[in-house]
């Protein structure tokens, strides 16, 4: 059954309203058939299952010298850089999840978005050697643009522009990307001259035998319902690599914190609580010196495509869910939703994060009975009371939280199934976005493939009246984009 939406509307009285309280008043219990109780346990529901973000976002946002690429900032350790995402990824969530609760009145929860992350700090930082501040720059970029279209009503025409097996593949395709990074990261993806990839060592790297067990006590977890499943696999993990090097069987170092030593801990290792994330805020500014126009603009173009799309897949996805579409399967007011998640990119581009993006993981508090901004609402008051853990994201190793990334990649694959594989005008564009994007390591470059594919095969199959000259536009600058940046002509920049 459709249900019409308050909008954020005060309630009217009606006698129904769940104990006439200002909350039941303000987000109109009655008129969605919930009460408080409900709202309450399905924000938890939701916190418990996207949680996981608070501790992975800046485990891949870190950078370490020499190690991996990311954000690193002269004069504090990877440690204190990685608390001070963890504060970053905390107020961009909230602020957007605020907005939703209080403007849209829709019960999703925001942060920032695994894949566009991963793209920040391998793929611009990484492979395209951009400056972070400049990644930075980039999203505050995307984040303005992103709400001057939403407040244009622009969403239509943007949606209508990329090809449809395009807009389907992405997810598939960021899934594969991550699943790389996260199983790499674990140790159960290795390098091999021979064949570029191999099996690494699981019956014998102890961080490969920990990751194993822990993603298969994660996925255990999951599939059984567990709330909070990743994180309690994160956790878990955690602990069982302490243990191993408080009983001496793995050296110091190797799978455990270094503050964690055969038999005992040594607290003076331990990473000081860091809340100050002044060295984070603003920094986007410096990013916009010395930008190499091309490279900046396909970076943000990427940032905006994947985030405005995957929001947009979301929200609709979620709120049929919910009961929230109308006859024609559209969410009214979509614009309110994405204006919190525009305002939530572009705060956390301010204060040093990456791109925020609405939750596949809202669903589980909607099938718990949420309907309302009052579900967003205790998401957000959760995520700014997890502050308190923000020393523990230092504490935990490189290989466990990436354990999130396998677990969120295996449920990103069921995208795949939106594709008409018996059409190759889909089944072309699409494969070659899902295919290009983790063997190429980069999340635009899978994009861009797909753009550029779909006018070829459309004109070949002699569907040329199907494709729009924006279409070609896009597919014609992709093309230009890539004879630049693979022939030598630019220089990457530094």
């Amino acid at each position: 059954m459709t249900e019409t939406p308050s909008d954020g509307a005060k309630g009217d009285g009606d006698p129904r309203s769940t104990g006439r309280s200002w909350f039941a008043q303000y987000f109109g219990f009655a008129e969605h058939g919930t009460d408080l109780r409900t709202e309450v346990v399905a924000g938890i529901t939701t916190f418990l299952t996207m949680s996981y973000i608070v501790l992975v976002n800046p485990a891949l946002l870190t950078g370490i010298p020499g190690e991996k690429p990311g954000i690193i900032i002269d004069g504090y350790t990877p440690g204190e850089v990685q608390q001070m995402l963890a504060v970053t990824t905390i107020l961009s969530a909230a602020v957007a999840i605020f907005i939703m609760a209080f403007y849209a009145n829709r019960p999703f929860g925001q942060a920032p978005g695994l894949g566009l992350n991963a793209f920040f700090a391998f793929t611009v930082v990484g492979a395209l050697g951009i400056p972070w501040e400049t990644a930075l720059a980039a999203v505050v970029t995307e984040g303005v643009i992103f709400i001057a279209l939403t407040l244009v009503g622009a969403r239509k025409y943007i949606i209508h522009l990329f090809p449809e097996p395009v807009k389907f593949a992405v997810g598939t395709g960021i899934g594969l990307f991550l699943a790389i990074i996260g199983l790499e990261e674990m140790r159960v993806v290795v390098d091999d001259p021979a064949t570029l990839v191999t099996l690494g060592g699981i019956a014998s790297d102890p961080i490969a035998i920990l990751s194993v067990l822990g993603l298969f006590l994660t996925l255990v977890l999951y599939v059984r319902g567990t709330k909070g499943a990743i994180i309690v696999g994160i956790l878990a993990t955690t602990a069982a690599g302490m243990l191993v090097t408080l009983a001496g069987l793995v050296d110091p170092g190797v799978v455990a914190a270094p503050f964690v030593e055969t038999g005992g801990l040594d607290l003076s290792k331990m990473t000081s609580a860091q809340y100050d994330i002044t060295p984070l805020v603003g920094a986007f500014v410096e990013g916009f010196r010395n930008v190499d126009a091309l490279v900046f603009a396909l970076v943000v173009f990427t940032f905006f495509f994947v985030d405005f799309f995957d929001t947009a897949g979301t929200l609709v996805g979620v709120s049929q869910v919910a009961g929230f579409l109308d006859e024609n399967g559209n969410l009214p007011g979509i614009e309110k939703p994405l204006l919190a998640d525009a305002v939530g990119t572009t705060v956390g581009g301010i204060i040093g994060t990456s791109t925020v993006t609405t939750y596949i993981e809202s669903a589980t508090g909607v099938e718990e009975g949420g309907r309302t901004g009052m579900t967003a609402l205790v998401i957000g008051v959760l995520f700014v009371a997890s502050l308190v853990i923000v020393p523990l994201a230092s504490a935990i190793p490189l290989y466990a939280s990436h354990i999130a990334l396998v677990v969120v990649a295996l449920v990103m694959l069921q995208n795949v199934t939106a594709i008409q594989w018996d059409d190759y005008a889909h089944a072309v564009p699409a494969g070659m976005t899902i295919l290009i994007m983790p063997l190429t390591f980069s999340i635009a470059y899978g994009i861009a493939a797909g753009i550029v594919t779909y006018p070829i095969v459309k004109a070949a199959q002699g569907e040329l009246s199907d494709v729009r000259a924006g279409q070609w536009v896009l597919a014609l600058a992709f093309v230009v984009y890539f004879v630049v940046r693979t022939s030598g002509v630019m220089q990457t920049v530094v």
